[in-house]
């Protein structure tokens, strides 16, 4: 380089200027807008490689089980409870303890599970991210988290913050008197966002009066009047209001009405799987413990962890009064205790709640709460000045069990009978802790002993002492095939099986062969698999009558047969493939399925099956059905080239619910074939919807408009969506057969080994096939 040369370069960086102009940075990687930005309404395909091993810092090799089987849970206990106790001067302790925060803690992470489609829950520590950490409901959960720290820290990652979060609430509880029903570890820590749970159609006001990350609001959420018989909230939703976790305690939008606030807490609290019992025990056993904080406007506090300063490392919602914490405390607006003894179970919240008249007041920070009208009403201390007393404080929606008559009667009965009482909270809070586990045998600690199986839990009975031997598969399959089943019939009950699975609270799937049981017999979109059964009934008395003593579950027979089906399909397009199987399932009972929470699985929609209810468009306005599918992918845990590949499978084998030849682009159902993905996308062909509803369409030769296939939204969207098309175009081509079949039959055995707890334990990347 000559002297010149050296010259015009340290001129250039001093000056800033750059050779082509362009010397003002105008954005960085990420930076809105993005693709969401432009095209709001794309579907978000890449949503299924969230949360991925490349996200996770301990590989994908990781035991977690192994990990959590090396601490002494006895030790851990005594270090949290100790820590409890230890009051720490940048966010003092209320009372001296700091187990009425952690319990609110535990109990807003479990408290975002809902019924519906599983999501939400304690299971993976979304507290810790946003949009859930930075709720105005969750303010100042950042603080008690951040006091764990050194907890997570000494015990590293043998301990999840998800178990650690429900752990610390358990202790919070026996270290103030309640005996609890038990706990499980074995939650598994997510690494990043969640960014495609829908939490309800309200968005960001940035014209809102108080912080505009509290967005509290619910006007789209709701049908009808609160108090009209078509009251209604929007499925899957469960919270009352966004950014929160179950109803404003003020009352719906904040009005004081304590009927009306029943009637949101019923609805809310039956969506998170809780019924009346459960719901009366969880809010007055909640209310046992603690204070409520409210001594600074919302308008005056800062802004939540995800909108706070760098500077801020994490910590949002800066409270700039007095010392910020202690007395100065604001958290949800209401201040007060409702019991003169926060930190001890008793039953005192229930009789102040009945021996008293409430009338209607304002906390300091102008929230609606109630005070008793007798002025010789208990106090309560103040949680940090000593010697200072004040009044009780009731909630809305503490008011609301007495004017509800159901609840009424069941604060009642838990008045007369404490002991009653003392229980349901303890098996409510165990329910409300351990919902998004799914069966018992995932639970891990030797506290699992301690509560007995569970409806809630789908219990299955024990396995057999013995398991088929590569004899047994080998008869069985022959003894399937030669029944005369169709392969599609035999595929479509076997994924009818254990398509309800869903990771997101792992209930569901094909152990269990709960597809024989009610309400799943029942459902439309399986009635293709009755007479299925019926001759797999037949099979399995046959086996049992002539192996000697051994017997074949009819859940491992189904997918057994689907298995024999798939390697009769691989050879039918010229692969002699073999698919794997792993015995061990069992057929549960009627009495061990809870009829009304597997109705909470039944599909209103399902791309696999080319499913789509009648009432889809009543219940699911302005949802596509591909993005249902896509929901349904997600939840099976399916990457996108597993979905593609799966979806294209299941076609060409003829898995449509009834029977027609909707989107199965082959002239030879039954053979495992790539015709799907080549007719989709052959360029010879010109799609047209088959009426204005754009559900069906009918693919047409250009040259000569003759009619070739008919296929549905959830068939082209694998040849309209940019990322699907690139993955079927990798299939498509001349060789892709052999990869195609092979990678049929990982994904085919991954769906059916999803819901098998017992055999893959608590692995975080997919399921084993074998």
């Amino acid at each position: 380089m000559s002297t010149d040369d050296q010259t015009n370069t340290c001129s250039f960086h001093m000056s800033g200027a750059l050779p082509a102009g362009g010397d003002h940075l105008g954005g960085t990687f990420g930076q809105s807008p993005t693709l969401d930005s432009w095209y709001p309404q794309r579907l978000r395909v890449e949503l299924l490689h969230r949360n991925g091993v490349d996200a996770d810092p301990l590989g994908a090799d990781f035991d977690y089980a192994a990990a959590f089987a090396t601490i002494d849970l006895t030790t851990l206990k005594s270090d949290i409870k100790r820590l409890l106790t230890t009051s720490v001067d940048w966010w003092p302790a209320d009372y001296g303890n700091y187990g009425p925060q952690m319990i609110r803690m535990a109990w807003h992470a479990a408290g975002t599970y809902r019924i519906a489609d599983g999501r939400g829950g304690a299971g993976t520590a979304m507290q810790r991210f946003a949009p859930i950490g930075s709720w105005w409901d969750n303010g100042n959960t950042d603080k008690s988290r951040r006091l764990l720290q050194p907890i997570k820290h000494q015990y590293g990652n043998a301990l999840s913050w998800a178990d650690l979060m429900v752990l610390t609430g358990n202790c919070s509880l026996e270290l103030m008197g309640l005996p609890t029903y038990g706990f499980g570890g074995g939650r598994l820590d997510a690494w990043e966002p969640d960014d495609g749970t829908w939490w309800g159609p309200e968005v960001w006001d940035p014209h809102a009066v108080a912080s505009p990350d509290e967005m509290v609001s619910r006007d789209e959420r709701w049908h009808g009047q609160n108090g009209d018989a078509g009251y209604d909230l929007q499925s899957p939703l469960a919270a009352s209001h966004q950014a929160l976790i179950y109803v404003n305690p003020e009352g719906p939008y904040s009005n004081g009405d304590p009927l009306g606030s029943a009637r949101d807490i019923r609805i809310t609290f039956t969506r998170m799987a809780m019924n009346d019992e459960e719901t009366v025990a969880l809010i007055a056993g909640g209310h046992a413990f603690g204070k409520s904080h409210g001594q600074v406007p919302a308008s005056d506090i800062g802004p939540s962890p995800e909108k706070a300063p760098i500077e801020s490392m994490g910590l949002g919602w800066h409270n700039p009064v007095g010392t910020g914490s202690a007395e100065h405390t604001s958290t949800n607006g209401i201040e007060g205790s409702w019991t003169p003894n926060p930190t001890q179970w008793d039953n005192t919240y229930l009789e102040n709640l009945f021996a008293y008249d409430y009338e209607q007041t304002k906390s300091p920070a102008g929230a609606l709460q109630w005070t008793p009208t007798d002025s010789e009403a208990p106090k309560t201390p103040d949680a940090h000045v000593p010697g200072q007393m004040n009044p009780l404080m009731m909630m809305t929606s503490d008011i609301a069990l007495k004017v509800d008559p159901e609840y009424r009667a069941i604060c009642e009965r838990f008045l007369a009978d404490f002991d009653l009482f003392t229980l349901a909270f303890s098996k409510a809070w165990y329910k409300l802790t351990h919902r998004d586990m799914g069966p018992k045998h995932r639970y891990l600690g030797p506290e699992v002993t301690i509560a007995d199986d569970l409806l809630w839990q789908d219990p299955l009975p024990d396995a057999a002492g013995y398991s088929l031997d590569e004899a047994d598969v080998a008869a069985l399959k022959e003894a399937v095939l030669a029944t005369g089943l169709s392969v599609s019939d035999l595929v479509y009950t076997a994924f009818s099986a254990a398509s309800t699975y869903r990771d997101s609270d792992k209930r569901g799937g094909a152990n269990g062969a709960r597809l024989a049981l009610s309400p799943q017999k029942d459902w439309a979109v399986n009635r293709r698999t009755v007479p299925v059964l019926d001759a797999l009934r037949n099979v399995q008395a046959a086996f049992t009558a002539t192996s000697g003593g051994r017997e074949v579950s009819l859940a491992d027979l189904i997918v057994l047969a689907g298995s024999a089906a798939v390697e009769q399909a691989a050879r039918a397009a010229g692969s002699d493939a073999s698919v794997p199987f792993t015995p061990g399932r069992v057929d549960t009972t009627q009495e061990l399925t809870d009829i009304e929470m597997f109705e909470w699985l039944r599909p209103i929609a399902d791309g696999f099956r080319n499913f789509v209810s009648e009432r889809f468009e009543e219940f699911a306005p302005g949802v596509a059905p591909e993005a249902a599918f896509l929901d349904k992918a997600n939840l099976f845990t399916l990457t996108a080239p597993e979905w593609t590949v799966l979806h294209a499978g299941l076609r060409v084998l003829g898995s449509n619910w009834d029977g027609s030849d909707v989107g199965v682009l082959t002239d030879h159902v039954g053979a495992l074939t790539t015709d799907f993905l080549v007719n989709l996308t052959d360029t010879d062909l010109i799609w047209t919807k088959d009426d204005e509803t754009a559900m069906t369409f009918t693919g047409r030769v250009q040259a000569t408009g003759e009619a070739r296939w008919r296929a549905s939204r959830n068939d082209l969207v694998f040849g309209s969506n940019a990322q699907l098309r690139s993955i079927a175009d990798a299939y498509a081509g001349s060789d892709g057969q052999e990869r195609f079949v092979r990678e049929f039959i990982r994904v085919w055995s991954k769906v059916m080994m999803l819901d098998r707890y017992d055999v893959n334990g608590h692995k975080r990347y997919g399921a084993m096939a074998a």
